[in-house]
């Protein structure tokens, strides 16, 4: 009797869809306390859950730090920490960097952190991204090689002994595919990786690599990275799904606010502070000033004032939005400061299919799909 009622429980604490409204529920009462007032929306539910990877048995958290560890060049190591903690309490346990973030550095943070906390190795998911891992010639790309050799960099650089999933971080088209597929079944059969993705390929890269695997009893990819926002749909809406109903790859999605775009930080200019204004993101300041970039900021003022009236920030509203869309297994965020990531982990619990229709209208980009998304 006691054990069905802590299944009825645990049931219970599954979300399946944004349908229903929620009281907001917080895991950690630290959290708790040190959340703003601004935060506490009545359909708003502070509870991040789980999927599975695609088909794969790996249950991995909807919401994962990402470019967090990215910036620890920028800000400071302790900062890095606290938001790890602040997450990790709270139910996520995917953490994602790479060989090239910050010239491995982003790999050293995060492995002195984790190392420093003395968190279960089996209560977390660790991934890096293989391609750019330094200046020479055989250290780049996806030769079996770079793929050996790079992975194993990035392993004494998180001081770990295996990473959960390693993604291929782009295709390369001077590796043939049998290569690739075969050095990736390599190290996950040698216990350097539990599973293998693609980061950017295309629909039919991905095709092709489980193809191959088929064709030689090899591993095949389970996850796909990819853009996910208002303004970058058509991959994760149409293709995705299909990949994901024919061989099982899920999506783990990145960039849910459009580089910051989607949170209104950018509708009167560029600020000083901005990541738009720093070095090396000229492209964005262009996007931003460009015609393409003004007609998107005018959308998403509109999307503010319909955040506003669900009682919700539009950060939160773009993160459950983009939680709702078929074969998405996790949603990437990138975060500098407790404030961001608090705000980022309340969860929309009202995503209703009304609002899904009244967002599509108002972006008036929805891409044709076969499948109708999650409601």
């Amino acid at each position: 009797m006691e054990e069905e009622e802590e299944e009825e429980e645990e049931e219970s604490m599954k979300p399946t869809s944004f349908s229903a409204v929620h009281a907001p529920v917080v895991r950690n009462a630290a959290l708790c306390r040190s959340l703003p007032t601004a935060f506490f929306f009545p359909n708003l539910l502070i509870l991040v859950f789980h999927r599975n990877l695609g088909k794969s048995g790996l249950r991995v958290s909807c919401l994962g730090l990402g470019e967090l560890v990215l910036k620890a060049g920028e800000i400071f190591i302790s900062m890095a920490e606290n938001l790890m903690t602040i997450a990790y309490e709270n139910g996520v346990n995917l953490f994602d960097t790479a060989e090239v973030y910050a010239s491995g550095r982003a790999e050293i943070t995060l492995g002195n952190i984790i190392k420093k906390k003395g968190w279960r190795r089996s209560s977390f998911v660790i991934t890096t991204k293989i391609y750019w891992g330094g200046q020479a010639e055989t250290e780049r790309g996806l030769s079996r090689k770079h793929i050996i050799e790079g992975l194993r960099g990035s392993l004494s650089r998180l001081q770990l002994d295996y990473v959960d999933i390693v993604f291929a971080n782009r295709n390369d088209v001077n590796s043939p595919m049998e290569e690739i597929v075969r050095a990736m079944t390599f190290v996950i059969n040698q216990g350097m990786a539990m599973y293998w993705g693609t980061s950017r390929w295309s629909a039919m890269e991905i095709m092709e690599a489980y193809s191959v695997a088929r064709q030689f009893n090899l591993i095949p990819p389970v996850c796909e990275q990819a853009e996910y926002h208002y303004f970058q749909r058509d991959k994760v809406e149409v293709q995705l799904p299909e990949l994901y109903h024919k061989i099982g790859v899920g999506a783990m999605t990145w960039s849910p606010l459009a580089c910051g775009l989607i949170t209104g930080k950018y509708s009167d200019g560029v600020p000083e502070c901005s990541r738009a204004a720093m070095k090396g993101y000229q492209w964005l300041k262009e996007r931003v000033n460009s015609e393409e970039g003004r007609r998107q900021l005018a959308k998403i003022k509109e999307l503010h004032l319909l955040a506003d009236r669900l009682g919700c920030t539009a950060a939160q509203l773009a993160i459950a939005w983009c939680l709702r869309s078929e074969g998405v297994s996790s949603v990437l965020l990138g975060v500098s400061n407790t404030d961001q990531l608090l705000e980022n982990l309340g969860i929309l619990s009202q995503m209703t299919p009304q609002t899904i229709t009244e967002i599509d209208a108002l972006l008036g980009n929805k891409p044709h799909s076969k499948k109708e998304s999650r409601a």
